[in-house]
Protein backbone atom coordinates (compact mmCIF):
# COMPACT_ATOMS: atom_id res chain seq x y z
CA UNK A 1 0.00 0.00 0.00
CA UNK A 2 1.61 3.21 -0.71
CA UNK A 3 1.44 5.12 2.57
CA UNK A 4 1.92 8.61 0.50
CA UNK A 5 -1.59 7.96 -1.38
CA UNK A 6 -4.97 9.18 0.06
CA UNK A 7 -7.73 7.63 -1.50
CA UNK A 8 -10.97 7.73 -0.09
CA UNK A 9 -14.20 5.95 -1.83
CA UNK A 10 -17.23 7.40 -0.58
CA UNK A 11 -20.81 6.01 -1.64
CA UNK A 12 -23.61 9.13 -1.77
CA UNK A 13 -26.71 9.82 -2.86
CA UNK A 14 -29.76 7.40 -3.66
CA UNK A 15 -28.46 6.35 -6.82
CA UNK A 16 -25.15 4.84 -5.09
CA UNK A 17 -22.87 7.26 -6.66
CA UNK A 18 -19.30 6.87 -5.39
CA UNK A 19 -17.21 10.25 -4.92
CA UNK A 20 -13.43 9.71 -4.08
CA UNK A 21 -10.99 12.01 -2.56
CA UNK A 22 -7.43 11.84 -3.95
CA UNK A 23 -4.39 13.27 -2.69
CA UNK A 24 -1.22 13.47 -0.89
CA UNK A 25 -0.30 12.50 2.52
CA UNK A 26 2.64 14.96 3.01
CA UNK A 27 0.76 17.73 2.03
CA UNK A 28 -3.25 16.60 2.82
CA UNK A 29 -4.09 17.97 -0.29
CA UNK A 30 -6.74 16.36 -1.93
CA UNK A 31 -9.01 16.60 -5.35
CA UNK A 32 -12.60 15.77 -5.36
CA UNK A 33 -13.98 13.24 -8.01
CA UNK A 34 -17.11 14.26 -8.86
CA UNK A 35 -18.75 16.19 -6.10
CA UNK A 36 -22.28 15.83 -5.69
CA UNK A 37 -25.52 15.21 -3.63
CA UNK A 38 -24.11 16.21 -0.41
CA UNK A 39 -21.72 18.52 -0.65
CA UNK A 40 -21.42 19.67 2.90
CA UNK A 41 -21.06 16.14 4.07
CA UNK A 42 -18.06 15.73 1.80
CA UNK A 43 -16.59 18.40 3.20
CA UNK A 44 -17.12 17.46 6.83
CA UNK A 45 -15.81 13.97 5.55
CA UNK A 46 -12.40 16.00 4.37
CA UNK A 47 -12.25 18.42 7.19
CA UNK A 48 -12.52 15.71 10.25
CA UNK A 49 -9.83 14.20 8.62
CA UNK A 50 -7.24 17.27 8.09
CA UNK A 51 -7.53 17.24 4.20
CA UNK A 52 -7.63 20.44 2.22
CA UNK A 53 -9.55 20.12 -0.99
CA UNK A 54 -7.40 22.05 -3.97
CA UNK A 55 -9.42 20.94 -6.93
CA UNK A 56 -12.08 18.90 -8.73
CA UNK A 57 -12.24 16.30 -11.26
CA UNK A 58 -15.01 15.49 -13.24
CA UNK A 59 -15.78 12.23 -15.17
CA UNK A 60 -18.86 13.87 -17.23
CA UNK A 61 -21.49 16.13 -16.99
CA UNK A 62 -24.47 14.16 -15.96
CA UNK A 63 -25.94 15.85 -12.98
CA UNK A 64 -25.21 13.07 -10.47
CA UNK A 65 -21.59 13.12 -11.08
CA UNK A 66 -21.34 16.50 -10.96
CA UNK A 67 -24.70 18.22 -9.75
CA UNK A 68 -27.44 20.17 -11.45
CA UNK A 69 -31.15 19.34 -12.75
CA UNK A 70 -32.26 16.23 -14.22
CA UNK A 71 -36.29 15.96 -14.57
CA UNK A 72 -37.76 17.17 -11.45
CA UNK A 73 -34.82 16.78 -9.24
CA UNK A 74 -32.23 19.00 -8.30
CA UNK A 75 -28.98 17.77 -7.52
CA UNK A 76 -25.89 19.42 -5.40
CA UNK A 77 -22.53 19.42 -6.61
CA UNK A 78 -19.59 21.94 -8.07
CA UNK A 79 -21.78 24.77 -7.94
CA UNK A 80 -22.49 24.42 -4.15
CA UNK A 81 -18.74 23.18 -3.60
CA UNK A 82 -17.15 26.41 -4.98
CA UNK A 83 -20.05 28.75 -2.57
CA UNK A 84 -17.55 27.88 0.35
CA UNK A 85 -14.79 26.20 -1.45
CA UNK A 86 -13.66 28.34 -4.29
CA UNK A 87 -11.60 25.67 -6.52
CA UNK A 88 -10.77 24.57 -9.93
CA UNK A 89 -12.64 21.99 -11.89
CA UNK A 90 -10.68 20.12 -14.34
CA UNK A 91 -13.24 18.74 -16.97
CA UNK A 92 -11.87 17.00 -20.29
CA UNK A 93 -12.18 19.74 -23.48
CA UNK A 94 -15.17 18.07 -24.89
CA UNK A 95 -17.34 18.14 -21.44
CA UNK A 96 -16.89 21.80 -20.71
CA UNK A 97 -19.91 22.79 -22.13
CA UNK A 98 -21.70 20.64 -21.13
CA UNK A 99 -20.67 20.74 -17.47
CA UNK A 100 -21.51 24.50 -17.61
CA UNK A 101 -24.52 24.11 -18.73
CA UNK A 102 -25.77 21.61 -16.51
CA UNK A 103 -23.84 23.10 -13.15
CA UNK A 104 -24.43 27.37 -14.21
CA UNK A 105 -20.36 27.39 -13.17
CA UNK A 106 -18.43 29.59 -15.70
CA UNK A 107 -15.09 29.09 -17.89
CA UNK A 108 -13.14 30.87 -14.43
CA UNK A 109 -14.04 27.98 -12.84
CA UNK A 110 -12.94 25.19 -15.45
CA UNK A 111 -9.24 23.74 -16.19
CA UNK A 112 -10.22 21.72 -19.41
CA UNK A 113 -7.38 19.04 -20.40
CA UNK A 114 -6.99 16.43 -22.64
CA UNK A 115 -6.10 12.66 -23.01
CA UNK A 116 -2.48 12.18 -21.53
CA UNK A 117 -2.51 15.48 -19.58
CA UNK A 118 -0.95 15.28 -15.84
CA UNK A 119 -2.32 16.75 -12.22
CA UNK A 120 -0.02 16.76 -9.54
CA UNK A 121 -1.60 16.67 -5.59
CA UNK A 122 1.82 16.92 -3.10
CA UNK A 123 4.06 14.08 -4.42
CA UNK A 124 0.60 12.06 -5.92
CA UNK A 125 -0.13 12.25 -10.01
CA UNK A 126 -3.07 12.10 -11.19
CA UNK A 127 -3.56 11.13 -15.39
CA UNK A 128 -6.29 11.95 -17.64
CA UNK A 129 -7.41 9.28 -19.92
CA UNK A 130 -10.16 10.19 -21.94
CA UNK A 131 -12.62 7.49 -22.49
CA UNK A 132 -15.78 8.45 -24.35
CA UNK A 133 -18.98 6.73 -25.16
CA UNK A 134 -20.82 7.16 -22.13
CA UNK A 135 -20.70 10.72 -22.99
CA UNK A 136 -18.09 12.68 -25.35
CA UNK A 137 -16.00 13.44 -23.18
CA UNK A 138 -16.04 11.17 -20.48
CA UNK A 139 -12.83 10.73 -18.53
CA UNK A 140 -11.27 8.03 -16.38
CA UNK A 141 -8.38 9.05 -13.88
CA UNK A 142 -5.38 6.98 -13.13
CA UNK A 143 -3.46 7.38 -9.94
CA UNK A 144 -0.20 4.29 -10.32
CA UNK A 145 -1.77 1.18 -10.32
CA UNK A 146 -5.39 2.85 -9.47
CA UNK A 147 -7.87 3.90 -11.56
CA UNK A 148 -10.96 6.09 -10.99
CA UNK A 149 -13.37 5.29 -14.20
CA UNK A 150 -16.95 7.08 -13.31
CA UNK A 151 -19.32 5.75 -15.68
CA UNK A 152 -16.94 4.22 -18.46
CA UNK A 153 -16.68 0.94 -16.78
CA UNK A 154 -18.36 -0.47 -13.62
CA UNK A 155 -17.28 -3.69 -11.83
CA UNK A 156 -20.14 -5.91 -13.44
CA UNK A 157 -20.96 -3.90 -16.74
CA UNK A 158 -20.65 -0.52 -19.13
CA UNK A 159 -21.84 2.79 -18.79
CA UNK A 160 -24.96 3.59 -20.73
CA UNK A 161 -24.44 3.95 -24.53
CA UNK A 162 -28.48 4.92 -25.16
CA UNK A 163 -28.53 8.67 -23.70
CA UNK A 164 -28.51 11.67 -25.97
CA UNK A 165 -24.46 12.34 -26.94
CA UNK A 166 -23.55 8.29 -26.23
CA UNK A 167 -21.80 6.26 -28.80
CA UNK A 168 -21.53 2.64 -28.75
CA UNK A 169 -18.53 2.24 -30.66
CA UNK A 170 -16.56 4.82 -28.90
CA UNK A 171 -17.41 2.98 -25.88
CA UNK A 172 -15.62 0.18 -27.39
CA UNK A 173 -12.98 1.61 -28.08
CA UNK A 174 -12.49 3.14 -24.36
CA UNK A 175 -13.23 -0.07 -23.01
CA UNK A 176 -9.99 -1.71 -25.02
CA UNK A 177 -8.08 0.80 -24.21
CA UNK A 178 -8.56 0.40 -20.46
CA UNK A 179 -8.35 -3.25 -20.84
CA UNK A 180 -4.82 -2.15 -22.43
CA UNK A 181 -3.40 -1.23 -18.86
CA UNK A 182 -1.74 -3.33 -16.41
CA UNK A 183 -3.98 -6.39 -14.73
CA UNK A 184 -3.02 -5.28 -11.63
CA UNK A 185 -4.90 -2.19 -12.04
CA UNK A 186 -7.42 -1.77 -9.65
CA UNK A 187 -10.61 -0.26 -10.66
CA UNK A 188 -12.71 2.20 -8.84
CA UNK A 189 -16.03 3.33 -10.74
CA UNK A 190 -19.10 5.74 -10.54
CA UNK A 191 -21.17 3.69 -9.07
CA UNK A 192 -22.16 0.94 -6.29
CA UNK A 193 -23.87 -1.29 -8.66
CA UNK A 194 -22.08 -4.73 -7.86
CA UNK A 195 -21.38 -6.82 -4.85
CA UNK A 196 -17.67 -5.29 -4.24
CA UNK A 197 -16.67 -2.04 -4.87
CA UNK A 198 -13.48 -2.26 -6.58
CA UNK A 199 -11.83 -5.09 -8.40
CA UNK A 200 -8.30 -5.56 -10.65
CA UNK A 201 -9.44 -5.53 -14.16
CA UNK A 202 -7.38 -9.15 -14.16
CA UNK A 203 -10.52 -10.26 -12.11
CA UNK A 204 -12.94 -7.93 -14.26
CA UNK A 205 -11.41 -9.59 -17.92
CA UNK A 206 -12.69 -12.75 -16.39
CA UNK A 207 -16.16 -11.64 -15.07
CA UNK A 208 -17.27 -8.58 -16.95
CA UNK A 209 -18.73 -9.64 -19.92
CA UNK A 210 -18.17 -6.21 -21.47
CA UNK A 211 -14.25 -6.35 -21.55
CA UNK A 212 -14.35 -9.65 -23.12
CA UNK A 213 -15.63 -8.93 -26.53
CA UNK A 214 -12.30 -8.77 -28.68
CA UNK A 215 -14.36 -7.56 -32.31
CA UNK A 216 -16.52 -4.26 -32.66
CA UNK A 217 -18.76 -6.78 -34.74
CA UNK A 218 -19.08 -8.95 -31.84
CA UNK A 219 -19.91 -6.09 -29.82
CA UNK A 220 -22.42 -4.62 -31.78
CA UNK A 221 -24.39 -7.50 -31.92
CA UNK A 222 -24.29 -7.80 -27.89
CA UNK A 223 -24.93 -4.01 -27.67
CA UNK A 224 -28.25 -4.66 -30.01
CA UNK A 225 -27.01 -1.68 -32.30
Amino acid sequence: MDNELILEQIQIGPMENFTYLIGSRSTMEVTVVDPAWDIAGLMNFANERGYKVTSALITHYHPDHCGGSFGSKTVQGIAELLETNPVKSYVHKLEAQGVKKVTGISDSDIVTVDSGDKLKIGDVEVEFLHTPGHTPGSQCFRIKNTLVSGDTLFISGCGRVDLPGSNSEDMYRSIQKLASLPDETVLLPGHNYSEVASATLAELKKTNVHMRIKDIESWKMMMGD
